[in-house]
């Protein structure tokens, strides 16, 4: 089993796979968390890793930058190696008051502005939910591990907004009734796949940006509160 963007054989990858956009990072989540691990892709350096947490199989793969790339790779792993369960952690930005830096924060759903839906689908969907189920999971270890998690609806945007000419017209783009908990630029592309192939999906992300809390933050502070992130995903998958 191969297909354009993944070499692994199919019993290489797991039912549930941890996705976080950075290949570093899936890299220092396999070294840092999981036994008996070992790379099972190296395709245009997309790290993919398979090994175990708490004695269970799990895969850790890398999936880029927002979402044509996860709409790849969740599409690939989905389809043709019959995982069942993908929860995307990673990094977020915020124009809410009421979220914080290093606030960890749950997709409810995604709002998305991209022709994504209507080039693969001819759909025109701008908002997609995630797992019900899958969230649940999420929310109950949260209680049980005492990690603050806020779940809300997110934005999933196709330009890192701070690199805008103008913040404002960006956050213009958006529905003004909803509250939107966080921005970011993949959890759309993963929960319309999801939604697609009849799979799970769910979104965990730390706030390391936001309009209203310009706290900068030290690299201690960034490795534990995405650590914390991580086994809450880890833990909630299983």
């Amino acid at each position: 089993m191969a297909t354009p963007h993944i070499e692994s054989k199919k019993e290489e990858i797991a039912k549930v796979v941890l996705m976080p956009g950075d290949p570093l990072r899936a890299k220092y989540i396999a070294e840092k968390f999981l036994n008996d691990y070992k790379l099972i892709n190296t395709v245009r350096n997309m790290f993919g890793y398979t090994g175990y947490y708490k004695g269970k199989e799990v895969t850790v793969f890398a999936s880029g930058m927002g979402v044509p790339s996860i709409g790849i790779y969740s599409y690939e792993l989905y389809k043709y190696y019959d995982v069942e369960k993908i929860i995307r952690i990673g990094t977020s930005g915020s124009f809410n008051k009421d979220i914080k830096i290093l606030d960890v924060v749950l997709s409810e759903g995604s709002f998305c502005k991209s022709y994504f839906d209507k080039l693969l689908d001819d759909n025109d969907v701008d908002y997609i939910e995630s797992s019900k189920e899958l969230n649940n999971s999420i929310i109950s270890k949260s209680k049980e591990k005492n990690i603050p998690i806020k779940y809300g609806k997110t934005i999933t945007s196709d330009v890192f907004d701070l690199y805008c000419d103008n913040e404002d017209d960006f956050r213009e783009n958006f529905p003004k009734e909803e509250n939107y908990l966080a921005v970011e630029m993949e959890a759309f592309g993963l929960f319309y796949i999801a939604k697609k192939l009849n799979k799970e999906a769910a979104c965990l992300m730390t706030v390391v940006d936001s309009l209203y809390d310009k706290r900068s933050l030290t690299s201690e502070e960034r490795e534990k509160s995405l650590d914390e992130m991580i086994t809450l995903a880890l833990d909630a998958a299983l």
